[in-house]
Formats: C-alpha cells, structure tokens, sequence
C-alpha cells in the first residue's frame, strides 16, 4: 500500500514455482488513492488484480507493513478475525507449536475455542498492541494479535509484523494444499461458523460522555432475544451472550470515533446486533 513493506514478498518469494506480481509497490507517504488501511474497503484494487491474475492470494501490508489484509481466491476479503484464527490453526496444528494466545477484547472468540481444542491458554487485553506485548513476553505466547490486522510471534519481535505473518499464511496454505477460502471452511468445521463486523461514527468530542452515560444506565439484560451472560467494561461496553456471541461499543483511543463490533455465527444476525448496538448508543 505504498508503504515500508514494498518488494520483500518479491524478493522472498519470486522465481521457481512462484510467481508474485506487485502493486503500488513504491514507498509514496502520500498514498495516492487510498487509505494505507488494509482492511476490505481499501482493497478493492488488490481483489481486482487477484481475480484478473487468477492468483492464489493477494496480500496488502500497510504503511509500515505491521498490519496485513488477506484476499482469497476469489477476490473476497478475510477479516482480521478469520485470519487471526487461521494463523492460530497454523502454529498449534500445522507447526505443532504450543503456548498462549494473547488477544485483544475485539477480536475473536474462535480463539477461545481452539485454545480448548489444543489445551491453550487464551489471555485477553484492552485495545492496543501495547497492551498484548508485555503479557506475550510475561507468558512467553505463542502469537498475540488485534483486530486492526496486525500480529506478533514467538521467537520475533515483541511487535506487529505483516511480512512474517504473510509468509506464516503462505506456507499455511503450502502445507494444507488448500486455498484461503477452503481454509476458512477448515477452520468452521472445527470451530463453527463466526462473522464478523464492524461500523464506526465519527461523532463530536462532547458526544463520549453522554453515550457512555446513555449505555452505562441502561445496560440491557438480553440482545436479539439471547441473554446477556456478561457485560465487560474493561475497553468500552462488551455484552457477551449465552450463545458465545458478543457485541462491542467503544470510542476510539486516538480519534473522536465510535466503534460498534459485533461476532455471531451468521452474517445477517452480525448485521441485525450492529443495528441494536447503534440503537443502544442513541447513534
């Protein structure tokens, strides 16, 4: 995304058996066209050149290559979620590797089912990779993770890094012999289904403390007819429910945002707990 991780992909992986085609592969801090997020929005250029190459993956890191964004084979974006599990799956299945997983409180819940599948401890934090690092060191982790797509691993830096995450994925799918999308179906028959989404309101700064008061003084009991089995306050309002899915309102750190997260095992349930969370924060 014409940032500091242009041409290692290329010179890593070019030649033989492998052909890597890139694009706005020139360091430009302008970012022309785009916002250097890699999220689905932002990568519709990528898709496109997946499915016009008819590649195998398409991979997009950032402006400083800390956070990476996956699209599949047919040009279809996996969230930060899906691919945050698949590189769990890789390490604990593939590698044989065994340690903690350190998450933040917006990412998947997938994580707590395969820490139970590979007797794993899962710890979780406050947003910021701040927050997951030091635990990651304390506990010596296996990999720690958020949900802006970047991800640290054992035996690495203490950091985000998107060009080692991106290899990790490759060689998920040399070693499976499946493409993203086949391992996304993979990853669902031994943890069910998860989708996941996100929407955000850029709102006045005056705003905060009256939705946070809104919501903290009508903390509901159920959502969408399912109960609430507990409400977290750590980073934000996080409602989990009796069937494991959970819904999220928080402002942004570091911008007068507010965030509303949502994960349930279908999309339309996902988009219908996104609506009740905009209704709950009067937005």
């Amino acid at each position: 995304m014409y940032g500091a991780g242009a041409g290692y992909f290329k010179r890593l992986l070019d030649g033989g058996a492998i052909k890597v085609t890139e694009i706005n592969d020139e360091r430009n801090p302008l970012f022309p066209g785009i916002q250097p997020e890699p999220i689905a929005v932002n990568l519709a250029k990528l898709s496109a050149t997946v499915k016009r190459e008819g590649a195998s993956v398409g991979l997009a890191t950032d402006g400083d290559a800390d956070r990476i964004g996956i699209i599949d084979e047919n040009g279809v974006f996996l969230t930060q979620l899906q691919v945050f599990a698949l590189l769990c799956l890789y390490l604990l299945e593939i590698r044989q590797e065994r340690g903690p997983i350190v998450k933040t409180i917006t990412t998947t819940s997938m994580l707590y089912r395969l820490g139970e599948i590979f007797k794993v401890p899962v710890y979780e934090t406050p947003v910021g990779f701040k927050y997951v690092a030091p635990i990651m060191l304390a506990e010596n982790a296996l990999i720690g993770g958020e949900e802006s797509g970047g991800y640290g691993f054992r035996g690495h830096i203490p950091e985000r890094d998107a060009i080692l995450a991106g290899l990790y994925f490759l060689d998920l799918m040399v070693k499976t012999g499946k493409t993203p999308s086949e391992l996304l179906d993979y990853l669902y028959s031994k943890v069910g289904p998860h989708y996941y989404q996100r929407v955000d309101f850029t709102l006045p700064e005056d705003k905060r403390q009256i939705i946070n008061n809104r919501i903290r003084h009508n903390l509901p009991e159920s959502i969408d007819g399912v109960k609430v089995v507990k409400t977290d306050t750590t980073d934000g309002f996080r409602f989990i429910l009796a069937d494991t899915t959970w819904l999220l309102i928080r402002f942004s750190g570091t911008e007068p945002v507010l965030r509303i997260y949502a994960e349930s095992d279908s999309l339309p349930r996902t988009e219908r707990l996104l609506k009740l969370g905009k209704e709950l924060a009067g937005v």
